[in-house]
């Protein structure tokens, strides 16, 4: 029986060789490490085109004075508003890295995907990748460094409750845009919301489903630090006409690709290598401090037995 099995005669083409006449069909390159970045598509954007951007604000609102006349010919309050002196300015801070494609490789394995094109898209995400990390934890300029005490609070119970959210907003009443949050801080509002019986309705944006609450987004980001099984919830308004949040970035860069990134050629060394710089330019703005609120000491490991 064994000396029939080891001297079996193939009477057809076998899989093996008949693989090597076939077209497999290819992917582009794929990355985990690529998200949606939904923080730099809902944040409002504005051109810098010196690289300054000048905060200017009022230094005491509350020393305008106005009158509400009568039918009386009563003398009318003279005011004006000043400014501070000394205003904080923004200077764009630049993501870089440089491509090194050998034109061996370009000019001979381009097909069916051009080389140099998929290795600058799969930098370009990962420039980007950074962009939003820096949005949020930048040391000057980051939205999780640009909350005054007065607009942070803590968690009643650890684990993030309505009661919490409740709270944020009411930090940040003035057209309130977005929650931001880690999705493992989702997920752990969202098991608190299912304990109290009030599961938060969901909304769609850019084609996809997000949670709310308050008919305010929750948006994930995994930039939004998680440390020791804690993380946080920030709350904010965009736009510059609502004295919000506002994303800077550089425009009419050589080489633009999009708003303020830019790709430019360096040339050809003598071992037959292309170089690429890709730069990236972009800061961020808090316009007045109720612009954004941060619900701190989120617990996101806090689980429920349900009956």
């Amino acid at each position: 029986m064994a000396n029939d099995t080891q001297h079996k005669v193939q009477t057809a083409l076998g899989d093996v060789a008949a693989r090597q006449l076939a077209i497999a069909t290819r992917t582009v390159p794929q990355m985990s490490t690529i998200t949606p970045r939904w923080l730099t598509k809902l944040m409002s954007w504005i051109p810098v085109e010196s690289g300054v951007y000048r905060l200017n604000k009022v230094k005491d609102a509350s020393s305008v004075t106005v009158d509400c006349s009568g039918r009386d010919e009563r003398e009318l309050p003279q005011t004006y508003v000043d400014y501070i002196e000394n205003p904080r300015e923004y200077n764009l801070s630049a993501v870089n890295t440089v491509l090194d494609v050998h034109t061996r490789v370009s000019d001979l394995y381009s097909k069916p995907y051009n080389q140099i094109s998929e290795q600058l898209r799969l930098i370009i995400e990962t420039i980007k990748e950074r962009q939003e990390s820096e949005l949020i934890n930048n040391k000057e300029y980051g939205l999780l460094h640009s909350v005054v005490p007065s607009q942070r609070l803590k968690t009643r119970t650890g684990a993030p409750t309505p009661d919490d959210m409740d709270e944020l907003i009411s930090r940040v009443w003035k057209e309130p845009g977005f929650f931001l949050l880690h999705p493992s801080a989702i997920a752990a509002f969202g098991r608190e919301c299912t304990r109290r019986g009030v599961p938060p309705p969901t909304v769609s944006l850019f084609g996809s489903q997000f949670l709310t609450w308050r008919g305010i987004p929750l948006i994930p980001s995994d930039k939004v630090p998680v440390e020791k099984g804690k993380s946080k919830i920030i709350l904010l308004r965009t736009g510059e006409s609502r004295q919000g949040v506002v994303g800077l970035y550089q425009p009419n860069l050589p080489g633009e690709q999009s708003p303020g990134l830019s790709v430019r050629f360096m040339g050809i060394n003598h071992h037959a290598i292309a170089s690429y710089l890709v730069s990236l330019y972009c800061s961020l703005a808090v316009l007045v401090d109720d612009a954004i609120g941060v619900l701190d000491d989120v617990e996101i490991g806090k689980y429920h037995e349900y009956k």
